[in-house]
């Protein structure tokens, strides 16, 4: 990001009206670390209507934000977007509307940037998508799953679905292919989870009773020699909550590097799997506007494809 040499004086639109003030400079400081933008707000550099504000601060219709120059060092400038990264952002949105999207997330690509990513999935976005004031998150998907991921274009659509989430008005359902013959009879997980630090500053999840309530359903879909393709649904949706509970029932995900087993890696190398298969395949949701239910379904990609036609070869 090149250097800034003049304070910008920036005047929020009703589609900006609501955001937090970090919000709204990540949008508009495109490169600029999170760190960066907290410190800037933190020393007063940034100032809303000539106050002091805070990072955390939402902004109305008509505030005048002041934004310093910046100058970003080398080691902690966000990435700019490749035309690789381009191009597969581009072609994997799935359905557009109005104030919402939702893309065929890769894998292998943070949804944020931060902890030695310089750029992750919504960075890259708003990169692309430069005829958009407002994009956020609505949920997340860990780095290594790829699928349905939904985004919010306005801070009214924001606010719509992240309270159908929390309602349960929101519908969720993974491709997930386990170690070993998952038992027909077994449609439901109930397990507490709790995060825990596993060294290096790696967070993982583990079964405790005095963790968080977690519940999720599974269906068999299809049987191999060695695995088996589950239909997953979270009814809560706690961090690594699929790969856990699998695990806990004794077939953990093929690919899974954190909770997987020794004849979980047997198989995903014998198949030549490099990657997690998990897979967010479908997402049904209210639409903002209109309350009426949209359905998406994301296809998997040629990896997984292809390691399911192993699977039924028996190779």
């Amino acid at each position: 990001m090149a250097e800034g040499r003049d304070v910008q004086w920036v005047e929020v639109t009703e589609g900006q009206a609501g955001q937090r003030v970090d919000n709204f400079l990540m949008t508009r400081l495109k490169g600029a670390p999170r760190s960066l933008v907290y410190r800037i707000v933190r020393k007063g550099e940034v100032r809303v209507n000539k106050k002091r504000v805070k990072a955390d601060s939402r902004l109305a219709v008509g505030d005048v934000v002041r934004i310093p120059p910046l100058k970003l060092a080398p080691r902690e400038a966000v990435r700019d977007v490749s035309d690789n990264l381009r191009n597969l952002l581009a072609g994997s949105v799935l359905l557009e509307g109005r104030d919402w999207l939702v893309i065929n997330k890769p894998s292998g690509l943070a949804v944020h940037g931060g902890s030695g990513v310089k750029i992750g999935l919504i960075e890259a976005l708003r990169q692309v998508r430069e005829d958009l004031d407002f994009l956020e998150l609505v949920h997340r998907l860990d780095r290594d799953t790829s699928g349905c991921l939904l985004l919010a274009k306005s801070r009214n659509a924001l606010l719509t679905l992240n309270t159908a989430l929390k309602q349960h008005h929101m519908n969720k359902r993974y491709l997930a292919l386990v170690a070993g013959r998952w038992p027909a009879r077994r449609d439901f997980v109930s397990a507490r989870l709790d995060r825990f630090d596993a060294g290096n500053g790696e967070r993982r999840v583990r079964v405790d009773a005095g963790g968080k309530v977690a519940r999720t359903r599974f269906a068999v879909r299809e049987a191999f020699a060695g695995a088996t393709l589950m239909e997953a649904e979270p009814v809560t949706g706690r961090t690594h909550q699929i790969r856990v509970h699998a695990a806990h029932a004794g077939h953990p995900l093929l690919g899974d590097d954190k909770y997987g087993s020794r004849e979980s890696r047997r198989t995903a190398s014998q198949w030549e799997l490099s990657r997690l298969f998990l897979h967010a395949s479908s997402l049904t949701f209210p639409e903002p506007t209109s309350g009426k239910p949209v359905q998406i379904r994301a296809p998997l990609d040629d990896t997984l494809d292809a390691v399911l036609t192993r699977a039924r070869r028996g190779n």
